[in-house]
């Protein structure tokens, strides 16, 4: 996030970096700046005061600490899964629902990164031929577990030993399970997509049905997509909806290497879609491929821009009076 706001060269006038106790005192680089870590407590929140916040702490830090920041006029954009489902905290990604970030409460909450990507690009096609269902593989990378998942990778590759994060071993493997296992026999992974997706796109009539995949790739998610619309459609139509999309990069050729791979999109902003082929076993169905940076776009990059079409609106209307 710190990397994105200075690339982004989002207007910060103090960065205020805070993290738990065993952090305090070491320093992050902002805008060729070392900044000295506080301690994240009530305290510190009440004396700076500052007018944006953005959490990713994880969900428990964020119950206990973002109502407190917001209750005294921060903003807060928080990326865990705290409030994503509160129906009283808008769920955004700006390329899809920038409307929905007013009126807020204080809390705005960043969505699951595989759910962010999806919607990017399902968003202007469900505009134009309205989605009935949707069916998506995921095949997340071990980064989208955090520092523990690379790490439980990079050991297992150099046969050191392994502090487990996962449930089964990740190198040269594929688990298919992501967080716990529900009574339904879905993950909590899988619903966060069925339900996250609902809200975003505003419509709980559209059906999700998703299974969720770690894979041993370090960073870069992918989906396989396979989506039933209402309305008949050509595939020219959908590749020059995509072409034109916000926030989409259109890689639909048959030679090698002409379609999204998780490396390609290494440290980029843009969501990666292709392989686009019409499903004949169902009216009106469509498949494609969609990759992107979780890190990025599925988890900094999406609460940065989250920060500017607040700043810009808040702008605006102060402009107008």
């Amino acid at each position: 996030m710190i990397e994105v706001l200075e690339e982004r060269r989002f207007p910060v006038g103090r960065l205020i970096p805070l993290a738990s106790a065993r952090s305090q005192g070491q320093k992050v680089r902002f805008r060729g700046i070392d900044v000295t870590v506080e301690c994240l407590s009530r305290e510190t929140l009440e004396r700076h005061r500052a007018p944006l916040a953005l959490f990713s702490a994880g969900a428990q830090v964020s119950r206990e600490f973002a109502p407190i920041a917001a209750s005294l006029g921060t903003l807060v954009i928080d990326n865990s899964s705290a409030f994503r489902m509160d129906p009283g905290v808008p769920l955004v990604v700006p390329e899809v629902n920038t409307h929905a970030i007013f009126p807020h409460n204080g809390i705005i909450a960043n969505p699951n990164c595989s759910t962010i990507q999806m919607v990017v690009a399902l968003k202007p096609l469900h505009d134009r031929f309205r989605i009935r269902r949707v069916i998506v593989s995921t095949y997340q990378s071990v980064t989208g577990a955090g520092k523990r998942g690379h790490d439980h990778l990079m050991a297992e590759l150099e046969h050191r030993p392994v502090t487990t994060k996962f449930p089964a071993r990740i190198a040269f493997n594929c688990i298919p399970q992501i967080d716990e296992f529900l009574d339904d026999g879905y993950t909590k992974e899988e619903h966060k997509m069925v339900s996250e997706t609902r809200k975003i796109m505003q419509d709980e009539t559209i059906r999700v049905s998703a299974t969720c995949v770690r894979v041993p790739v370090v960073g870069g998610h992918s989906e396989s997509v396979n989506v039933e619309f209402e309305q008949p459609f050509s595939l020219e139509e959908v590749r020059q909806i995509l072409r034109t999309a916000p926030g989409v990069v259109l890689e639909d050729g048959r030679a090698a290497g002409e379609y999204p791979m998780p490396w390609k999109s290494e440290n980029r902003d843009e969501v990666f879609v292709g392989r686009l082929r019409v499903d004949t076993t169902v009216p009106n169905g469509l498949n494609m491929w969609i990759v992107a940076d979780n890190l990025r776009k599925g988890a900094a990059t999406n609460a940065v821009q989250i920060a500017e079409e607040w700043l810009r609106a808040t702008t605006s209307m102060s402009a107008s009076f």
